[in-house]
């Protein structure tokens, strides 16, 4: 019988390709380095190919903002929606085609930024949403190891306390002494000093 709650859903094939991909772990500087140096690089092979075109820039901002998101490390999430605006912004200092000494290529940048602020702000918003999951992700791991250790500890406790009320109830010496004969004292037989008790004969 193939049906049934224990059968195991197909994965979609985008998340087993997102599986295949490495998985570092790189801190909110290292993470922030690889977005602006992947960015700068697309932005000159823009500008080098397809004569610095805004649209390929964009969409390939995309996924490098989705990457950065995925491989800082999870100390570092809340860096990742910050990390990729200032990497869009460096990416596009070669697209932006500023003339004119270090001003006019300022007021480029700034022009480029805010005619193409929508995929700036894509991009910030993938960044944000692959960081809060993965931060509800690690809150919910972390709400579900403390509530095994603490059902693991509240088992050991009542074995413990279990324990400890058979060893009161229990015998913990040798055997409970027989009952005494009648006619027996505590000390011995018939008496104290374990002496028996003579009838004296009767004249």
């Amino acid at each position: 019988m193939t049906g049934g709650p224990s059968a195991r859903r197909p994965v979609p094939p985008v998340v087993l390709a997102l599986r295949r991909l490495p998985q570092p772990r790189l801190t909110g500087l290292g993470a922030g380095l690889f977005a602006a140096a992947v960015m700068l690089a697309l932005g000159f092979l823009d500008r080098l190919l397809l004569d610095g075109s805004p649209v390929v820039y964009g969409l390939l901002f995309l996924p490098v903002s989705a990457l950065t998101a995925l491989w800082v490390r999870t100390a570092d999430l809340v860096t990742a929606p910050i990390g990729v605006p200032i990497a869009f912004a460096v990416g596009v200092v070669p697209i932006a085609g500023g003339t004119g000494g270090f001003g006019g290529q300022a007021m480029a940048v700034v022009t480029a930024l805010a005619v193409h602020a929508g995929w700036l702000y894509g991009g910030t918003l993938v960044a944000g949403l692959i960081a809060s999951v993965r931060k509800v992700r690690e809150m919910g791991r972390r709400q579900h190891l403390a509530r095994s250790s603490g059902s693991g500890t509240a088992g050991q406790a009542k074995a413990a306390g279990t324990t400890r009320a058979e060893g009161r109830s229990g015998v913990s010496g040798p055997a409970a002494a027989a009952p005494s004969v009648a006619g027996e004292a505590p000390g011995g037989r018939g008496g104290p000093g374990g002496a028996t008790a003579r009838r004296r004969p009767v004249v």
